[in-house]
């Protein structure tokens, strides 16, 4: 009985290792790329950060030089404060948005199918191009937004949007939101219809009135969507370049400098590399520790009773 025994094992043995070799062959193109665009990039990024790498000329070990330098950097301090004050105001004007859209299109009515096309068309338009359109629309001379305050009686003339900080800053949110919240709204509609509609018929029937309906019944249900949701719209706002490059070239005076544009300039204006890479070392860190943090509050969230 036993050496049958330990016959059939051996085949069942063989199976499993097949099957484990089968899901490697499987997965290996993936761990390629993976390997081969993440993991060595910031490999090597590290070991840049290590290192005076200018652009011209051979590098030179500094050890943690730039690193003891970025503690000193008040420019980058600012321009990781403003990063965080962007960030916290994009995020909530997007989901202030997003979600009522989420779920003015989730029930079926006429002509969704539109309305949810019209409001995604925006996320389709490379980031770049948005920028250079809302340039074009807050021009004070041949845009369209100026104009149309003045014929409106806003303003009495034309005003040059781009020119302060607040009104500069204002347009770019604006922007930032016509070009995001279709995305959005998207991730938070397939959270919306993955609740039962039994559960939300149960609650009708018991008196549970909208508002209850949705805070003790379509929140709950909807955590992970919307920490989805959170994390990339966080994440997208810190790691935000395009609209202070192009439509601000970081002004005026300087104010609108995200971390990741303040990146660029050492990296390519000043040809700083090493300490370009060093801050591409926090900022990654950063990113990381936002996202852990977002995942363990979701799953403290999930855990209470």
């Amino acid at each position: 009985m036993t050496g049958s025994g330990s016959e059939i094992l051996l085949p069942r043995r063989k199976r499993r290792r097949r099957s484990n070799w089968r899901g490697l062959v499987y997965i290996a193109p993936a761990m390629a790329l993976v390997i081969v665009f993440f993991i060595m990039p910031v490999l090597f990024t590290g070991w840049m950060s290590l290192h005076n790498w200018p652009l011209m000329g051979a590098s030179r070990w500094i050890g943690f030089n730039n690193y003891v330098r970025m503690a000193n950097d008040t420019r980058f301090m600012t321009a990781l404060n403003f990063t965080a004050y962007y960030t916290v105001i994009v995020t909530i004007a997007i989901f202030a948005i997003a979600f009522p859209l989420a779920i003015f299109v989730e029930k079926e009515r006429q002509f969704v199918g539109a309305y949810r096309t019209i409001i995604f068309l925006p996320v389709v338009v490379g980031l770049a191009t948005a920028s250079l359109l809302w340039v074009w629309l807050a021009n004070v001379d041949s845009g369209f937004i100026g104009p149309a305050l003045k014929a409106l009686g806003l303003v009495e003339k034309s005003p040059n949007l781009l020119a302060t900080f607040d009104t500069a800053f204002l347009t770019i949110v604006v922007m930032v939101v016509w070009k995001i919240a279709g995305f959005t709204m998207i991730i938070l509609l397939t959270g919306l219809q993955a609740i039962p509609s039994e559960l939300t018929e149960a609650a009708r029937i018991d008196g549970a009135g909208r508002w209850q309906r949705f805070r003790h019944l379509t929140l709950p249900l909807m955590r992970k969507t919307i920490a989805l949701a959170l994390i990339v719209s966080v994440t997208g706002s810190i790691l935000a370049f395009d609209q202070f490059y192009i439509m601000t070239s970081g002004g005026p005076q300087n104010k609108m400098i995200s971390v990741v544009y303040y990146i660029f300039n050492q990296s390519f204006v000043s040809f700083n590399l090493g300490y370009g890479a060093a801050l591409s070392i926090v900022l990654l860190a950063i990113l990381m520790a936002i996202s852990i943090v977002q995942l363990w509050l979701l799953r403290v969230g999930e855990e209470r009773p």
